[in-house]
Order: C-alpha cells, then sequence, then structure tokens
C-alpha cells in the first residue's frame, strides 16, 4: 500500500513539474479542438472510432495546469506534441458507455455511445492519446489518433444560435471555475422560467460549503435551448417528448436515472461558451438526476429535493466523487472490483487506504470504524458505500453524496472539491 502511494504522490510531483515548463501560448490557440468519438462494444469489449473532428471558438479552461495533476477519472486522453514528443495536455473523464458495461444488458448486447473529447486547439501536429484502467486501475493505451490542425476537413461554425448569457461574471474563464446551465424541454415561451430555475439552482449551489466560500471563483453561464416541446422522455411510462438533447429517465431501466445518450448534441448547442463544466437542467416535475466525471450533469427542475439532487450530482461531475450510498436500486452489477483501490476520492476497499484520506482520521480512531458513538460525527472508514454494504468504505455517516437528508458534504468531499476548484483557479 505504502508503495502505490509513493507512486501516485510521486505522478502527481511529476505533473507540477511538467507543468511549470508548459507555456500555453508556444503550443496551443485561444481556440478549442473537440473530437467525436464512438464507443461500441459489450461487457467485455470496447472499440473505439473516430467520427469527426471540430474547431470551435474559445478554450475556457487552465491554462497552467494543462497536465492533470489530480488523475481521477475512468479514463484519461493526453495529448503530445509530434514535433518534440512532449505531453502538453491531460485530461481525466468518465462515460456512460462504461457504467452500461456493467449491466446485465451487455452481457448479451452490443452496443454504441458518443463521446466527445475537448482540449486548447494545437498549433502543431499532436499525437492524441486514450486510456482506460486496467483491472489494477493502472491507465491502459486503448486508443491513438495523429491530428493535424491544419486539416480542410476539421469542421469549423457554429450549429445552434440559442441565446446566451453570463448570470455570474466574476472575471476571466482562465482563471475561474466556468458552469453553463443548459435548457432542455424548455420550449419558447418557458425560457424566463428557465432564467428562474438558474437563478435557484445556482442559490443551491452556493448555500452549500466548499462552494459558498468559493463563489467568487464561478462564473455562471446559461444557454436557452428551445425544445419542441415540455419535458423529457420517460419509457417506462410511455411517455416521449420532442427535445433539443434528447434526454432520458429510465436510463438502464432505472427510473430515477435522468441522462442523454446524444452528449454529441449536447455539445453542439454549447459550442459557443467558454465551459468547463455542464449542468443540463430539465424542465420536468420528477425527481431525478445523472452525472460523469468531466463527461456532463443532468437534473430535474422540480420532483422531491431538486436542489439535493444538483448538488449530489455535480459533485460527480466537477469534483469525480463518487456515490457512497448503497441500500438503494441501481442498474450496476458489481461495479466496483473490490481487489484494487478505486479512483474515487471518498470511496475506499482499504487496498490503498494510505493513498485516501488516512492523513484526516483523529489518533486512535479505527479502520474499519464502527458506526457508533463517539464516532458519529467524526471522519472515519464506514463500511458500505459504492452501491455495496461489504467491503467498500465511506468517509462519514452520512454526506450529501449518500442521501438527501444530509446537511451537506462531508470533510472528504469538501477537500476533493477545494482541490478541484484549486485545479481550474490556480
Amino acid at each position: 500500500m505504502k508503495k502505490n502511494s509513493f507512486i501516485l504522490i510521486l505522478l502527481i510531483c511529476c505533473c507540477i513539474s511538467i507543468n511549470s515548463q508548459i507555456n500555453y501560448s508556444d503550443y496551443f490557440t485561444d481556440a478549442r479542438m473537440r473530437v467525436d468519438l464512438v464507443f461500441a462494444g459489450d461487457h467485455e469489449n470496447m472499440n473505439i472510432y473516430l467520427e469527426k473532428i471540430k474547431g470551435e471558438p474559445e478554450w475556457g479552461g487552465t491554462r497552467t495546469n494543462l497536465v492533470d495533476p489530480l488523475q481521477l477519472g475512468e479514463f484519461q486522453y493526453r495529448v503530445l506534441d509530434t514535433p518534440t514528443g512532449e505531453l502538453i495536455f491531460s485530461r481525466g473523464f468518465s462515460t456512460l458507455f462504461e457504467e452500461w458495461q456493467t449491466t446485465r444488458e451487455a452481457e448479451t448486447t452490443q452496443k454504441y455511445l458518443t463521446e466527445v473529447l475537448v482540449f486548447p486547439y494545437p498549433k502543431n501536429e499532436i499525437i492524441l492519446e486514450l486510456y482506460r484502467r486496467d483491472q489494477q486501475n493502472n491507465f491502459e493505451k486503448c486508443f491513438e489518433l495523429d491530428i493535424d490542425p491544419a486539416d480542410l476537413y476539421i469542421e469549423q461554425g457554429i450549429k445552434y444560435d440559442f441565446e446566451i448569457r453570463k448570470y455570474i461574471d466574476s472575471g476571466d474563464p482562465a482563471r475561474h471555475v466556468d458552469l453553463l446551465f443548459l435548457a432542455e424541454g424548455y420550449t419558447a415561451g418557458q425560457v424566463d422560467d428557465f432564467y428562474n430555475d438558474v437563478e435557484r439552482f445556482s442559490g443551491y449551489l452556493f448555500a452549500m460549503e466548499p462552494y459558498k466560500s468559493n463563489k467568487e471563483k464561478f462564473n455562471i453561464w446559461t444557454i436557452a435551448a428551445i425544445s419542441a416541446e415540455e419535458g423529457t422522455d420517460i419509457p417506462g411510462e410511455g411517455i416521449w417528448k420532442n427535445t433539443i438533447l434528447n434526454t432520458n429517465f429510465y436510463t438502464f431501466g432505472l427510473a430515477r436515472y435522468l441522462t442523454t445518450y446524444d452528449y454529441k448534441t449536447v455539445c453542439d448547442v454549447v459550442a459557443p461558451v467558454p465551459y468547463d463544466q455542464i449542468f443540463v437542467l430539465v424542465n420536468i416535475d420528477r425527481y431525478g438526476g445523472g452525472g460523469m466525471y468531466n463527461n456532463y450533469c443532468v437534473g430535474s427542475n422540480g420532483g422531491r429535493a431538486p436542489g439535493e439532487v444538483m448538488v449530489h450530482e455535480f459533485g460527480h461531475g466537477f469534483a469525480g466523487l463518487g456515490d457512497e450510498y448503497y441500500s438503494s436500486a441501481v442498474a450496476y452489477e458489481e461495479y466496483f472490483d473490490l481487489s484494487v483501490e478505486p479512483w474515487e476520492p471518498n470511496l475506499t476497499t482499504l487496498v490503498d487506504f494510505e493513498s485516501k484520506w488516512s492523513d484526516m482520521l483523529e489518533p486512535g480512531t479505527p479502520v474499519p470504524t464502527p458506526a457508533v458513538e463517539p464516532y458519529l460525527d467524526k471522519t472515519g472508514v464506514f463500511e458500505g458505500g459504492g452501491y455495496v454494504a461489504k467491503g467498500v468504505y465511506r468517509p462519514a455517516i452520512d454526506c450529501r453524496m449518500k442521501s438527501n437528508e444530509a446537511e451537506g458534504f462531508c470533510e472528504v468531499c469538501k477537500r476533493a472539491i477545494v482541490r478541484m476548484i484549486q485545479y481550474y483557479t490556480e
């Protein structure tokens, strides 16, 4: 365990050293490059294909922490400068496809889903490498692509022209977290409802720590995308709606799981904005949501506990936090391998707990930690999390990543969120 922790610390230090040597303007323009991919396969197999490459107006992400020091996500993509072979950008992310691979359907069915990668538009030819975690949670290369930024087949231009507003303007996108609220299932006559909902949901987020103390580090953008019909698809009840982003409940057969299989259209709509994170706000009075790390988050504007759901799902999409609950129904089968340490910062199998929150335990705290006094309000190692009651451990008795009843995030989740804010802003 100590060896693995040492390797992780060494890797983070190397990323920090590399970032200090990368001058953004030497390798990138102010624009954004987008690579659309197709992930196809079944429970055991995955194939990746290129669909298209696009150029978009503005890169809004960090220009200093170009090589990802956090090492989160099921996947990671890396950009290498072809003339020098130097690593000049990397980013972790998770996908709906990898979740689908753990479902029962994937055992008997082959399927494909689209995925989108974005990074600063390169000045020189690059090599794009895509990695996925292997059975030991190490990144293993699964795709490679040579890209010439001057290729005449790289598409340019904006497909949609919906109204864009900057609801909270805290400053330069390169030094702030740029959160974009995207309308889904709002008709032309409901645009004002969308803006009222953005105000409400921004309030939900900034009422909770550590977002409350870091509000000045966020920009809030909005795109009032117009749908032909109000609401979203509810396949389990035979309800189908004509909406711009093609969202739906019953993802993987789970009634509350609200997502879209059409991530490409989401990215088409948000192309004009220098976003870091996307939250799709769905106009329906029904409980549900979803979120994937560095991908997108989605939640309904009504139903039970919409604010709690929004903050929970943003925890997935923004900070890579894992689900700490274990008693609710899910569509996954054996999502976590108990023989390896999960990459999520708020979950552990105790295989390498030293790399997680061991430094936050009070002296004398037993590991695992019993759910009794005097530990009920302490940071500990409580069994149950990651959809299973045994073998996966969480940091607190309750937390926003465990239930809607929790007052807020546990201390471990707060630290993970702060680290992510620092990644974007420092």
